[in-house]
């Protein structure tokens, strides 16, 4: 499902965020990146949402090559992507609702097929009450779960997450790791950026570390 050949990631002064990484995620997987602030976690998942463009090497996606992707093929490859960030991204000058079902509305899909799908969404993370709230009302931890519903509203194949954990407390990041779960149960591949080593201690899943841009060990 994913693979990296051989990438580097290198920045202005050659600076290299990822240096000679390899390694292959398969479809359906749940797998946690690891590693120290800086490490490369945040740049390797924005290589796979096509965000960034690799400087060598290849990142292979369901078979095809990113490099190829011609840049007006780019938005619809995002729609199989889901991407959560750390800080929200929610507008405040609009509701839950609209906040989640702004993907379908760029996509251009009906009034009622976006309903259905914010709805369904919304009532996953458990807040379709909420669906006319503004955000700034929610807790942290709501808004996470927002923007998790905002990812997984195009029903993606793959759901990233770049330490969707970090401003929340330890027993709210248990619940938003149960979510992430969830959505891996029904077959959704799902990969994690988390330096929080000592919450995923217990999780099962796979684990690829990064350490100053290279890959420090798998398992």
């Amino acid at each position: 499902m994913i693979q990296f050949d051989n990438v580097y990631k290198t920045y202005g002064r050659g600076q290299d965020a990822l240096k000679n990484v390899s390694f292959t995620i398969d479809e359906g997987e749940f797998v946690f990146l690891t590693g120290h602030s800086g490490a490369g976690k945040s740049t390797l998942l924005r290589l796979v949402a096509l965000i960034e463009a690799a400087s060598r090497g290849q990142v292979i996606v369901d078979g095809r090559n990113l490099d190829r992707i011609r840049p007006a093929e780019v938005p619809f490859y995002r729609r199989r992507i889901g991407f959560i960030f750390q800080e929200h991204r929610l507008l405040p000058d609009r509701s839950v609702f609209d906040n989640v079902a702004l993907p379908l509305v760029v996509a251009g899909h009906r009034s009622t097929e976006i309903n259905k799908r914010v709805r369904a969404a919304l009532d996953k993370v458990g807040l379709l009450s909420k669906e006319r709230t503004s955000p700034r009302t929610l807790s942290s931890g709501e808004q996470q779960r927002v923007g998790i519903a905002r990812a997984v509203v195009n029903r993606p194949q793959i759901l990233l997450a770049d330490e969707p954990t970090g401003n929340l407390d330890p027993a709210l990041s248990i619940d938003i790791l149960k979510l992430f779960g969830q959505f891996n149960d029904i077959g959704v591949t799902v990969v994690i950026a988390t330096h929080d080593l000592e919450l995923i201690r217990h999780q099962q899943h796979r684990r690829i570390a990064l350490a100053a841009g290279q890959v420090a060990a798998i398992g």
